[in-house]
């Protein structure tokens, strides 16, 4: 957080605070290079396992794909198994405005958070949006990430158990996004922050969660 005196004459100095959760905007709409319709897919299997998927940026976390039995798709998952605040990885390159995204999850582990997460319009590593799932708290939720600092958007309540492979779907039209858990809508809100990103995924502090079959459709 970055503390500014600022001087006014004849008064005592005022103090502003600069970056402390404020959202930094990157791109605007007309940034988008996802053309309507693109599909683009992450499935694993022909990543090497133990190093990560090409093009992906972490931002935190240890991920990396491995070979999973039970994987919707053979062989491999990507997972995260470090301990972090908010574990997130940026996939590919695209800039994306309305789209769908949907990915298979599993949560494996962890005793303070069993979290799934989907992150969208992504400016950098410490602006973006999430849509997330946990294990512990039963609930799907959407979050707004600026500068570093997390705030709720809108809470719904959904079963979500771990060890079980599921599937997190998010539609984002505009300034309005639905969250779904196995097809049902648990969760919508709105927000105008930001118009346009990049896509990844995303657990929290203990989560062990693998991943699986990422898929985003640019509307």
């Amino acid at each position: 957080m970055k503390v500014q005196i600022l001087w006014a004459v004849g008064l005592l100095p005022l103090v502003a605070v600069v970056g402390c959760g404020r959202p930094q905007v990157k791109f605007r709409r007309s940034d988008a290079n996802a053309a309507a319709g693109q599909l683009i897919e992450w499935n694993f299997d022909k990543d090497t396992a133990g190093g990560l998927p090409a093009g992906a940026e972490v931002f935190s976390g240890s991920w990396a794909v491995r070979a999973e039995a039970d994987a919707p798709s053979q062989p491999n998952a990507l997972c995260q198994s470090g301990t972090e605040s908010f574990p997130a990885i940026r996939l590919g390159d695209k800039l994306f405005a309305d789209l769908t995204a949907t990915v298979r999850f599993k949560p494996v582990s962890g005793k303070d958070d069993q979290a799934a997460g989907i992150i969208f319009h992504v400016q950098d590593k410490d602006n973006y949006y999430i849509l997330r799932a946990n294990a512990l708290e039963d609930n799907v939720i959407f979050f707004r990430y600026g500068s570093g600092s997390r705030a709720t958007l809108k809470e719904g309540s959904a079963k979500v158990p771990t060890g079980k492979w599921q599937e997190l779907k998010l539609e984002a039209e505009g300034n309005r996004f639905r969250g779904y858990l196995d097809g049902q809508l648990v969760v919508e809100t709105t927000d105008d922050t930001y118009a346009v990103g990049g896509v990844g995924l995303w657990t929290k502090a203990d989560s062990v969660t693998c991943f699986d079959d990422f898929r985003v459709i640019a509307k």
